[in-house]
């Protein structure tokens, strides 16, 4: 990343994981990625799959704390259990579809099973909301996909000059 360090914050969505039934492997390996990217990781939080606190937290994180980049891993698969998306949607004012777009095409020439992602993103206020899988392995595929854009387009959502002057 470029001279500025951008903020993240890191919301596991898991019943499991939120009670302490099962190990959450894939928020502590998001947090070392995008530190190891160069962001700012100023929390990490475990919620159960239940809407209404996904959302409070997405909202704490961009309204509160002015996250740039809130990433959640989890509950984004067919299970009745997984409404992030659906949280995510309704918390963010513009979607950016093209992020899980490029994540599910990425991922669909390592796995045919891609198509079955409900990942979403978004933006809220000056934050950037990006859904993961849950899956350590899908994790670090995805956001490699990602990684490369994020900072031109924090860049442009957060009023930094750039070198295009078309924003995009």
């Amino acid at each position: 990343m470029g001279t500025e360090k951008y903020t993240a914050a890191v919301l596991t969505v898991s019943d499991k994981a939120s009670i302490g039934e099962r190990e959450d492997t894939g928020g502590p390996l998001l947090a070392q990625l995008l530190t190891d990217a160069g962001f700012d990781v100023r929390v990490a939080e475990i919620v159960p799959d239940e809407k209404l606190q996904i959302k409070d937290k997405l909202r704490e994180y961009a309204d509160v704390y002015d996250i740039a980049l809130i990433a959640t891993t989890g509950g984004t698969g067919f299970s009745p259990r997984d409404v992030t998306p659906e949280a995510t949607t309704e918390v963010c004012e513009r979607l950016a579809p093209g992020i899980p777009e490029a994540m599910r095409r990425e991922s669909f020439k390592i796995t045919n099973r891609a198509v079955l992602t409900r990942e979403a993103a978004g933006i809220r206020g000056r934050s950037l909301i990006i859904n993961l899988p849950g899956s350590p392995k899908a994790i670090k595929e995805n956001l490699e996909v990602v990684l490369p854009s994020l900072e031109h387009g924090l860049d442009v959502l957060r009023g930094v000059p750039t070198d295009c002057g078309s924003g995009v």
